[in-house]
């Protein structure tokens, strides 16, 4: 069990916690078209079914158009914005997950999107400004009652906007009352398997959606954690709301046939 620092002097009870060490990553379903989706058995966008009100359906579409024309559409990540929750736990890198006595850790390589979930009995917080990722709270319980606990509840509210689903641009609704819980354990039938039910609760939907994650690790591989630094290299710029494209010699480049350039009222015209 990895052990992190904590802010107090006590130790953690190993015997009382689950073993989540290694490095976790997504289960990739085979033959699945387009980017990782977030229920991992189903395309992204509309093959998800997710249950949109109409005017988030609406916006689902005119996010994809526009991607079919070059755009990006409602789809904010691109730039390397996080993700935010319930997205983050939709790991396109891998996973680590660090249990201290008062907080978990999920660290996550891909942006960097590092959460704390924490398991200390604290109250939801009244003065704590909005973040993509939310303000997690969560609750260790023992199931089955063999005096070790092995599921972890959490609910994570306080989230902030932009954010979307996948890639597609699947929107969240941008009064960003949205509401996660997750519940979170092994496979009782593969303890190096791990099953994330994620249930987002938020105005774009017409219920609560239900989606379980599955994430995989092998307990054998050396553990290497290799940088993914997604601003690196990345050549996606957006000015004003408008994507554009940088080339490999460093131009800027329109992303969409017939796009209006930028303003450019603060340069001068090359020579003059």
């Amino acid at each position: 069990m990895a052990v992190a620092p904590t802010g107090d002097a006590r130790a953690l009870d190993e015997s009382k916690y689950p073993d989540w060490t290694g490095q976790w990553g997504r289960f990739v379903v085979r033959g699945l078209p387009g980017q990782p989706s977030f229920d991992q058995t189903k395309p992204w966008g509309p093959g998800q079914q997710a249950p949109l009100t109409p005017e988030y359906q609406k916006v689902l579409e005119n996010s994809m158009a526009d991607q079919a024309k070059g755009g990006q559409g409602n789809y904010p990540t691109y730039t390397c914005l996080s993700p935010g929750m319930p997205r983050i736990m939709t790991p396109y890198g891998m996973m680590e997950m660090l249990i201290t006595p008062d907080t978990t850790h999920v660290l996550l390589e891909h942006v960097h999107d590092s959460r704390r979930i924490y398991t200390d009995g604290r109250d939801w917080p009244t003065n704590v400004t909005p973040t993509l990722q939310g303000y997690s709270i969560g609750k260790w319980l023992d199931t089955d009652g063999d005096g070790r606990y092995d599921t972890l509840e959490v609910e994570t509210r306080n989230m902030r906007g932009p954010r979307a689903f996948d890639a597609s641009g699947m929107p969240l609704h941008s009064d960003n009352k949205t509401i996660v819980k997750e519940r979170i354990h092994l496979d009782p039938a593969n303890p190096n398997v791990m099953l994330n039910e994620i249930t987002t609760i938020d105005s774009s939907l017409t219920r609560p959606w239900t989606v379980t994650k599955r994430y995989g690790r092998d307990p054998k591989e050396e553990l290497i954690w290799t940088e993914e630094n997604c601003a690196e290299g990345n050549g996606h710029v957006e000015i004003r709301g408008q994507g554009y494209f940088l080339s490999a010699e460093g131009d800027l480049m329109p992303s969409r046939k017939s796009q209006e350039p930028p303003d450019l009222r603060y340069f001068t015209e090359t020579g003059k």
